[in-house]
């Protein structure tokens, strides 16, 4: 698309404003709206903005930032203004006054990746599976943590609640562009999954950012809150954000797939797959960023604590599903949704990269339940766990030279300090479970 084009777009449209949207290092979503007299300066990339309230982009004397607009990702939004009119949106990069990209642009990261992945021959594309709780609000449009249903795993109506909302954000993000697989109900009550198709790393990273927005915004519309929190509540399961990925060569070929191999897995596969291995524990601070993250990653809730890879179950870290051809691929299952999509995809290509440049090899397959076997089983087959807690992801990105080069020193500086005090923030805190547990006895 090109900048007459979405000119001409915007005002058959009736749109009235239009959204730069760009991201923090948290994921989060931001945004510059402008009027219709601002569309020609802001689709020539001429709109500053001031980034020193963002988190984690740059100092209050060197606050001055231009948002470059990826023309392929312009929408205009399904839903209208009061009076009629719309609002669009393109997706943006930052950049710095002289031109020069900013360091600290998630975006930019994952394009840094890409553009490596492309030296090397490959691209990357990329099919999340995110899930999500929908809660209710009380009277006053608080949120209070009950669900609205008692679903479970793939049950409907009337035993799912979240059905038509459901449906709702379905038919939205398809006005949008995407091509959604399948949508259902969960594991746990009140938990909805929606799958989307694999795209390039880059515009998936995108449609992940907007799939957050859309989900909140439709549930929002239902009096319904949508949290893409990892561990909302005690005791069921959490949220996961499955990544199923491989890479294509220059001709669109599956470069993971070799029918001759064993497994039917090309070399570049098993290096991919070695490389997710060997710096899980550093970049899961990434794909996993929260404190609740790692409440989802203890034992007993399906979620993958154990650095290995199989075909057969879904208990290691990596799973190679079945299908072989175009379809070859690896489900990294770790991450959560509450990541920053850029540097999540990022992290796990740059580990994966570093794989197949060294010739990794992941091992054997553990085909066999790791949920089941004992501690002495896991140490005689080599499987590793992953970090306990956001303290110790943070201690292995330290030390993880792959993965802190994937983020780049400014936005690797800032996020190590802004995570540090979040968990600095989380330990001083007094939890009810402490209270519950000692006040009385102690």
């Amino acid at each position: 698309m090109k900048r007459d084009e979405i000119l001409k777009i915007a005002d058959k449209e009736g749109v009235r404003f239009m959204r730069l949207q760009f991201t923090d290092i948290l994921g989060v979503n931001k945004n510059v709206e402008i009027p219709r007299s601002q569309f020609e300066k802001a689709l020539d990339g001429e709109i500053m903005f001031d980034g020193s309230s963002i988190e984690g982009f740059t100092r209050i004397e060197e606050s001055d930032m231009l948002l470059a607009p990826d023309y392929s990702t312009f929408q205009v939004n399904p839903w209208s203004n009061p009076d009629g009119s719309k609002v669009a949106r393109v997706i943006c990069d930052v950049y710095l006054p002289d031109g020069s990209a900013f360091p600290g642009c998630p975006r930019l990261a994952l394009k840094r990746q890409v553009e490596r992945a492309e030296k090397m021959g490959f691209s990357m594309v990329a099919g999340p599976e995110a899930e999500f709780f929908l809660f209710q609000r009380d009277e006053k449009g608080a949120v209070i943590t009950e669900t609205h249903d008692t679903g479970g795993y793939f049950d409907l109506t009337p035993v799912d609640g979240g059905e038509q909302c459901r449906r709702e954000i379905v038919l939205v993000l398809e006005s949008l562009g995407f091509e959604v697989e399948a949508a259902h109900h969960e594991v746990a009550p009140g938990q909805h999954e929606i799958d989307f198709k694999y795209h390039d790393a880059l515009p998936c990273a995108d449609n992940v950012s907007v799939f957050r927005f859309v989900v909140k915004k439709v549930a929002l519309d239902f009096g319904l809150h949508a949290t893409f929190m990892p561990k909302p509540l005690f005791g069921i399961n959490g949220s996961g954000m499955h990544v199923h990925q491989s890479l294509l060569d220059k001709n669109g070929k599956n470069s993971f797939h070799d029918p001759k191999a064993e497994h039917e897995l090309s070399a570049t596969a098993m290096g991919y797959i070695g490389g997710i291995l060997d710096h899980a524990a550093a970049f899961v601070c990434v794909t996993n960023p929260l404190v609740n993250s790692y409440k989802r990653l203890v034992p007993g809730f399906e979620a993958p604590i154990n650095v290995a890879w199989s075909e057969k179950n879904r208990s290691p870290l990596v799973r190679v599903p079945a299908r072989r051809g175009m379809s070859t691929r690896c489900e990294v299952r770790v991450p959560d949704p509450s990541c920053n999509p850029y540097l999540a995809f990022a992290v796990m290509l740059a580990a994966g990269l570093d794989g197949v440049e060294r010739g990794a090899h992941p091992g054997p397959p553990v085909n066999k339940n790791i949920f089941t076997m004992s501690q002495r089983e896991k140490s005689r087959l080599k499987i590793r766990q992953l970090p306990e807690n956001l303290s110790q992801a943070l201690d292995r990105l330290e030390k993880d030279k792959v993965i802190r080069e994937a983020l780049g020193e400014h936005i690797y500086e800032h996020y190590l300090s802004a995570k540090r005090q979040e968990w600095a923030d989380y330990i001083s805190h007094v939890h009810p479970w402490e209270q519950d547990r000692y006040l009385e006895g102690y």
